[in-house]
Parts: C-alpha cells; structure tokens; sequence
C-alpha cells in the first residue's frame, strides 16, 4: 500500500506560528524525509465557508495569502500536491454519500464540533454545512486513501470519526476506503502553542497572534507584550513556569545552540528555567533570548514569501496544477466507490444485460 499523507488548512488569514509548530514545520520535514509516496496539503475553502457563508470574499482573498505561506515555509509542489478543496468537486459527493452512515447524536458528541458550536456563538441556529463539516473531512482524508493524517491535538475527535466511517463503509459495500493514522506533533508545548496573552490557543479571532508574515518589528512587539507571571514583580522574585507564554514559546522552538549564540551565560533551557525559577532573572532577558530564536526561524519564511509575492500568476499556477492532480486522484476514488455501492449504472455492462434480458422474458 502507498504511503499517503493529506492535510491542510482553512482559508480565513494568514497562517501564525500555532498552525506552524502544530503541523506546517512537520509536513515539511514529512514532505523531505522521502518516506512517502505522496502528499496532498489542501486549502480548505468549502470548509471554510461553512461559517463564513456572508462572507465569501474573505476566503476568497485568504486562498492567496495561505498559498504563500505554504510555500514560505518550504512546501515544496514538485514533492507535495497543493490544492484548492473548491476545485474537486468529488469531494462533494463523497461527503453527501458519507452523511448516509453518521448519525446526528455522532456528530453533536464531537468534542470538537461541540467547541466550536460554542466558540462561533451558533448554539440556538448551528449551519447545517457546519454541523457537517466533520463528515467532510472524511470525504477529504479518504478520497486521496490517506495512510498518515498531521494534525493538531484538536483534530483528533475528527480522525477518529472518519476512522469509524471508513470501517462502517467497508462493512457495507466491502473492502473500499483505506483507514488513516493521525500524526500529532512530538513536542509536547506544539500540541498547542497559547496566544501572546496566554489564553489556551493561539486565534486570529482573539487578535494575540505572531503570524508567519509579521515584521521583525510586529514580532518584537507582540513578544515584549506577552503575558508572563504576573507574581514576578520584581528580577528577584522567584518566578513561575505555569502559563509562562515566553517560556511554553522556547519549548517549541529553543535548541541548545542557541544558548551559545544568544544567550552564553547558559548552556540550555533547563538551566534558564532553574534561574527563573529560584529568582534573579528578569523576564525582558527571556523574551529578548525568544525575539532572536524567532527571528532566525521567520527571516528565510519572510525572505520566500517576498519572493512568491512578486510571482502571484506563478502561485496561481501551482495551485491550478495542483488542484487537478488531486482531482484526478479523487475521481478514481470516487469511482470505486459508486461501484462499491452499486451506483455505477452506465459503466456496469452486466447490470444493462440482466435488465435487458429480464425486460425480454416477460
């Protein structure tokens, strides 16, 4: 069996440094590493539409700006198929043949769903197409027979239920659909890097993000304005590492050699974290060692994008290629799936002959 990996994003702004550690900065060592037969990364603007139907224009505008971050971040569409979900329609009609094996009582237990039920205020009016969405990304996953699924800890609640469709579809019509493996990120502070302010997720909603387009001065602000521990009142004050957002940042990206470059008094964040810790480091020396550790991962992102955003037809170009490998790829599958389920009338020639056959006996 070919090793398959489909992931992706929605289109509703830029991508930030969350979306980054959580799966970006993976899928490109996954799409390097040669141990895969092929990788599609979608743009998810159907998905996205679901609870932006008001506003088509914004995901409109958004497909460009992820396109170019995608591949700031060194997606690479020689190796890796990018996609635009609108743009294979296929997709479609394998989510509405799905919705036949879900139930509603299914869907509404997603903890994820639930989130987000509450998060975008639709408790009293839910979008039919958004309460669906998850039956959808069944319809994704499955369509490209994705063996490995990268995605956040979020997203688990929506691997599982497409796990459990494709076993409920191939117990109905037979062995058709290849079940996926999630792939969440190793380090433990990239399952879900917090917001600038602290709050448990890093939102464009919420406004406390560091996108992977920011200036070198917009990423200084943001980190000099991060919450810390508010009982750290003084440098000698013993300091608390709990919700710490500079330090749960220098989780996800700190490596030993960058205490050597930045930061020589200590050999690596272990020792830092002790210094806190027992008091007489100050929190304007974390962040400023956190302004120099991104600085060097975001310049050659930034250097990329600039060169992408002179070359827009180009993009475009790649997303258009792209978009039609994955439509190819999801036709066949869609293909055995009506066959699967005895829905291919014109290309089944037994089925004509017995109706023939049947209509002339009698």
């Amino acid at each position: 069996m070919e090793k398959v990996i489909l992931t992706g994003d929605r289109p509703t702004g830029k991508l930030h440094l969350g979306h980054y550690v959580g799966s970006l900065r993976r899928r490109v060592e996954l799409q390097n590493s040669g141990e895969f037969d092929k990788i599609f990364v979608m743009i998810a603007d159907a998905q996205a539409l679901t609870d932006n139907a008001d506003n088509p224009e914004k995901v409109r505008q958004n497909v460009i700006e992820v396109a170019l971050d995608y591949l700031s971040v060194g997606l690479d569409p020689s190796k890796t198929s990018i996609f635009i979900q609108t743009q294979v329609p296929e997709l479609c009609e394998l989510a509405f043949y799905y919705m036949n094996l879900v139930t509603v009582s299914r869907v509404q237990r997603n903890p994820t769903v639930k989130t987000e039920i509450k998060m975008r205020n639709f408790e009293q009016s839910i979008p039919v197409g958004f309460f669906c969405y998850p039956v959808s990304q069944a319809s994704d996953i499955t369509a490209f027979k994705a063996t490995v699924v990268p995605v956040g800890e979020d997203q688990a609640p929506m691997i599982e239920l497409t796990r459990e469709i494709v076993n409920r579809f191939n117990h109905v019509y037979g062995p058709t659909l290849v079940e996926p493996d999630i792939l969440l990120p190793g380090n433990a502070a990239c399952m879900r890097l917090p917001g600038t302010d602290g709050k448990a997720k890093m939102s464009k909603s919420l406004g406390n993000c560091i996108y992977l387009s920011d200036t070198p001065k917009e990423v200084k602000k943001k980190v000099n304005s991060m919450y810390t521990d508010p009982e750290h009142l003084t440098i000698d004050s013993p300091g608390h590492l709990e919700g710490n957002a500079p330090f749960i940042y220098l989780d996800a990206f700190c490596r030993d050699e960058h205490f050597a470059k930045y930061l020589p008094d200590y050999a690596n964040l272990d020792e830092l974290k002790a210094h806190y810790t027992r008091g007489g480091l100050g929190d304007g020396t974390v962040k400023k060692l956190l302004i120099n550790i991104l600085e060097e991962e975001l310049a050659p992102i930034r250097e990329r994008r600039k060169h992408f955003e002179q070359n827009i037809p180009e993009v475009y170009e790649i997303l258009r290629a792209g978009s039609e490998k994955a439509r190819e790829t999801a036709a066949r599958t869609l293909d055995e799936v009506r066959n699967a389920m005895r829905i291919n009338y014109f290309a089944d020639s037994d089925l004509i002959a017995e109706q023939a056959a049947r209509f002339r006996a009698k």
